[in-house]
């Protein structure tokens, strides 16, 4: 079973076990990215160098936009089934060598080896589904049920990453990946069918291309990070003439390549090239909420890492519900983007709320506002998936899906690094100014002392315990700044779906409207 080629329709069965061994998958994936957000805190308390902060996420996140459409191409021409395997592998292992990292240098060094692991998972995982389900409804049918277990598990990894955080440490989160990781390698080994590819000429991969893309969104990381901290100008016009002209490059590499990563054709597809642009803002906007959301919790309003997970833990559990309504009538609707616009609108509010509260948000306010979030997310996420699969043409599907979760990613790299560029600035300008504006008398020490925002996160030194509740502020109004972001980056993505023309499934009909009669 493990090793045959198949070639005739599933069983109901095999295609069950096969959709739980993918989700086994695809949840190290889930479950790292969700559960590492409440630990981040303790992590930057114990390791220091809270400048690194974003690189923790983003170091992970550029090794994964690389490798997503690598090995989505790499799936087409030689079969996905073993390189899913080989991604479980390298994932659990990096997982293990994170939790044994002895400084934050070390750790985004292991977290870019996780994301090549993670990059390797999505780029093939998602291409799977609709090899085992050709056929269009029917395939939307079982994405919905593999989307819904994905977003379970979103559901679970705050609360999971809260209480592994508290009661053992940071590094138990890792090794929570570990034992998922034996058994999702185990399902998939045994249940996974393996789909040859049909015969093919001799594969190019377009390594120039992954280095150019490499080049352009490193470049942007740095630009992103230096930027807000006044870098010299020397640096940011060099940073900003390699990313203009690795794009460049990137461009007319694309169109000679025998085999490009970015398929210009698919490009040329109006509604499909706006919805990559709608995956690259909403992932923004959710890698921003997940990584940072906990440092707001935890750094800003002084919870707990449990107290913070059921803060954010609301987000998970309303993407999952949301995605399991939305999965139930998406397929019914005579519009379904209708659904995706609510959801952007509703994003939308809940991050403009969340930063016009600022250090005055009750508990109770502050979970009922992720969850709203979360709502907004659910009705979003898998709706652009499924719209691609189904506007992509047949010979594109595995490469576009791969795309539409890289371009999440790469939301997600420049969201969390402008984010935490930001909040680094913003932190030293508003502790600077509300210590200075309550006490005209505060010693050196203490400005000294509060810069570095990770001594927010470390248990409360009495000598300073008056200061707290004002540099605590602060934190919240520099995270604010994210939030605004965020709220206008879900507004720009509501506008594009506006540009989209109708999309319909297959046995969706539009009723014509009735003609008003002629007098």
């Amino acid at each position: 079973m493990t090793d045959s080629v198949v070639s005739s329709p599933l069983t109901f069965r095999r295609s069950l076990l096969a959709v739980l061994g993918l989700a086994l998958v695809l949840m190290l994936s889930a479950l790292d990215q969700t559960v590492i957000g409440n630990a981040m805190p303790y992590i930057v308390a114990d390791l220091g160098d809270f400048n690194l902060y974003a690189w923790v996420a983003t170091s992970y996140l550029l090794t994964s936009i690389i490798t997503v459409p690598i090995f989505g191409r790499l799936g087409d021409y030689y079969g996905r089934k073993y390189f899913v395997i080989a991604a479980t592998v390298l994932f659990t292992l990096s997982s293990a060598l994170c939790s044994f990292a002895s400084s934050m240098q070390m750790l985004i060094l292991w977290r870019a080896v996780q994301g090549i692991g993670g990059g390797m998972l999505v780029g093939t995982a998602f291409a799977c589904i609709p090899e085992l389900f050709p056929d269009t409804r029917q395939r939307l049918r079982w994405q919905i049920l593999f989307s819904t277990a994905f977003s379970i598990v979103n559901a679970l990894g705050p609360t999971l990453g809260g209480i592994l955080t508290e009661q053992y440490g940071w590094r138990s989160v890792f090794y929570l990946n570990l034992p998922l990781g034996v058994l999702a390698l185990v399902v998939s080994w045994i249940y996974l069918p393996y789909f040859k590819p049909e015969k093919k000429a001799a594969i190019r991969l377009d390594w120039l291309g992954a280095l150019l893309i490499m080049c352009v969104l490193g470049s942007m990381q740095l630009l992103a990070e230096f930027l807000p901290s006044n870098g010299s100008a020397f640096t940011l016009l060099g940073l900003m003439m390699a990313c203009g002209l690795s794009a460049a490059l990137l461009i007319f590499q694309q169109r000679r390549a025998h085999s490009p990563i970015l398929p210009p054709p698919l490009f040329a597809i109006g509604p499909i090239k706006q919805l990559f642009i709608i995956s690259v803002l909403i992932g923004a906007v959710l890698f921003t909420l997940l990584y940072f959301m906990p440092l707001l919790f935890q750094g800003g309003y002084g919870y707990s890492p449990k107290q913070a997970a059921w803060l954010v833990t609301p987000m998970g559990v309303s993407i999952t519900i949301s995605a399991i309504i939305n999965g139930r009538i998406v397929t019914r609707m005579q519009n379904p983007m209708r659904l995706p616009q609510m959801g952007f609108l509703v994003a939308a509010t809940a991050c403009a709320i969340l930063a016009l509260v600022g250090s005055h948000g009750h508990f109770g306010v502050l979970m009922g506002l992720m969850m709203m979030a979360g709502i907004g997310i659910g009705f979003i996420l898998l709706n652009v998936t499924i719209f691609i699969q189904t506007l992509a043409p047949r010979e594109y599907l595995g490469i576009a899906t791969a795309l539409t979760q890289s371009l999440r990613l790469v939301g997600g790299l420049l969201g969390t690094a402008l984010t935490g560029a930001g909040v680094t600035k913003f932190y030293h300008v508003h502790v600077g100014s509300k210590l200075l504006v309550n006490d005209v008398t505060v010693p050196d020490e203490v400005q000294r002392y509060f810069s570095d925002p990770q001594v927010l996160l470390q248990p409360l030194n009495p000598q300073y315990a008056q200061y707290y509740p004002l540099a605590r502020s602060a934190m919240v109004n520099a995270i604010d700044v994210g939030l605004v972001v965020c709220a206008v980056l879900a507004l720009l993505a509501f506008w594009q779906s506006t540009r989209l023309p109708l999309i319909q499934f297959p046995g969706v009909t539009v009723k014509a409207k009735k003609k008003p009669p002629t007098t």
